[in-house]
């Protein structure tokens, strides 16, 4: 049993009974120590797992737990012990975990954890000139009748994207409290010992579920109290905010706590009792059959080459405000980080267009992004990671997933968010030490790759823009300041 494969539904372990069936866990100490992990990410991970494994133990299943150096040890040890007339194991999501289980004594069978397997997402690019997610969402949709009437989706719209990109509300409203789970002996457990790690971020405090009955409380809560009211606001961000309406289910569907399934069956049937509206309900069916299905299957068609995708040659590396070496004077990316450190999630507005469009305005190495995000999220994986920021974040992979660079200004933060107002940086301002540092490097990272991204029609207009500043010298010599500014951590 894998660390991201705890559902009793899936895979070998669906059919399994506790006569006949004997389960492995294995813990890997390489893996833990490979990385400096959030203390959440890793108390996710780790947790998540040992319950797991308590409450098949529960069920009646011979359980083998075991804390070794890599999972090849624990399976050679526990081979040697119990004497398997064979070892089977559902097909990790990641590449490296593929690859590993390929040399070893074990019967590889088919991942059922998603509604696209990789091999029906192979099976639908086949022929097509580009992969667009909005298509592969609309054969999602269709083939899964997910909000279909008659052969038409409900609501009579494919999306509702014009609704759902308002700007954070100025009335003062409440939004959904976040319920903290009771942790139990086992996260305590956890808790403890992951401090003999190189860890860092706020210890854990209930946040994010680690067993199966608290997910679905948490699915739970999300439709009954933030479904209704997140899709108009899913874009905004609010410093005061760290969650607004946003489900926080993703760390239990990464782990296999919750299926998607599930998942979009309980927002459906809140539109269809007229709990939730088209848009909202809509929005969030979006993310999980068609975005988080689309990034696994682009992975898996895409690699392993993609993970070394760098087609715009970005290589500054990771600044230390990112590690907590250093802070920043930039509002925006001091609450997001602020928020990553207290509950190590952002949602995905947060994480595209502050972190996400830092590391691409300001060239950060791509490999270096991924290997952050994917350490210090408590949804982390790499097939979820490489696609969001390969190719959507810093568009190393020249286009393939996104039709354009998600690069933005301080505009667009000012639009979407309330950061700016208390802020010594202005949005309005390119040059010169106030100006805001977004709004410099968008120019100067159209300059700066001005010859790679000629070729797309969709930036003809902003490449016209910048080719009529008068002061794209200054832009660009302040540009290189806010870079050092990044690098040496004092901006």
């Amino acid at each position: 049993m894998l660390g991201d494969q705890l559902d009793r539904s899936s895979g070998p372990l669906a059919g399994a009974e506790p006569g006949t069936t004997r389960l492995l866990f294995v813990e890997s100490e390489a893996k833990i120590r490979s990385k400096r992990w959030h203390r959440q990410r890793l108390h996710v991970f780790l947790a998540s797992m040992r319950r797991f494994a308590a409450e098949l133990e529960a069920e009646g299943f011979t359980v083998d737990y075991r804390r070794t150096t890599t999972m090849a040890a624990g399976l050679e040890a526990h081979v040697a012990d119990a004497a398997p007339e064979r070892v089977r194991v559902m097909a990790p999501l990641n590449w490296d975990g593929r690859q590993v289980l390929e040399r070893l004594p074990v019967q590889i069978e088919p991942n059922d954890q998603f509604l696209c397997s990789p091999s029906d997402f192979a099976d639908w690019a086949h022929g097509r000139n580009r992969l667009t997610m909005e298509d592969f969402y609309r054969w999602q949709r269709t083939r899964l009748d997910v909000l279909m009437d008659d052969g038409r989706p409900s609501g009579g719209a494919w999306n509702f994207d014009k609704d759902n990109r308002e700007p954070p509300p100025r009335d003062g409203r409440s939004w959904p409290l976040v319920r903290r789970f009771e942790r139990s002996d086992v996260d305590e457990e956890v808790i403890a010992e992951i401090e003999r790690y190189d860890v860092w971020g706020q210890a854990p405090e209930g946040w994010w579920p680690t067993c199966r009955a608290d997910a679905r409380q948490r699915l739970d809560d999300f439709v009954e109290r933030a479904l209704t009211t997140f899709g108009s606001h899913q874009d905004a961000m609010l410093d005061s905010e760290w969650s607004m309406s946003h489900s926080l289910v993703s760390s239990a569907l990464n782990t296999g706590l919750l299926t998607p399934r599930e998942v979009v069956e309980a927002a459906e049937a809140a539109y269809r009792r007229g709990d939730a509206p088209i848009n909202s309900v809509e929005g969030f069916v979006r993310q999980v059959i068609g975005w988080r299905e689309y990034v696994l299957g682009v992975y898996w068609l895409w690699m392993p080459e993609y993970r070394t995708a760098n087609g715009l040659d970005a290589g500054e590396p990771l600044p230390p405000v990112f590690e907590g070496t250093a802070t920043t004077e930039m509002r925006c990316l001091s609450a997001v980080l602020r928020n990553l450190d207290a509950h190590g999630w952002n949602h995905h507005i947060e994480r595209l267009m502050v972190l996400g469009n830092l590391f691409l305005t300001s060239g950060i190495d791509p490999r270096a992004a991924v290997d952050w995000m994917w350490r210090n999220y408590v949804d982390a994986a790499e097939w979820v990671m490489l696609p969001n920021v390969i190719g959507m974040a810093t568009h190393a992979d020249g286009g393939r997933m996104a039709t354009k660079p998600y690069a933005a200004g301080g505009a667009y933060l000012h639009r979407m968010g309330d950061w700016c107002r208390g802020c010594r940086f202005d949005p309005k301002k390119r040059t010169g030490g106030d100006a805001c540092p977004f709004t410099t490097l968008y120019w100067d990272f159209l300059a700066r790759n001005e010859e790679a991204l000629s070729g797309n029609h969709r930036l003809s207009r902003q490449l016209g823009g910048m080719r009529r500043l008068a002061d794209l010298d200054d832009v660009r010599s302040r540009a290189r300041e806010v870079i050092v500014g990044l690098r040496e951590g004092n901006l």
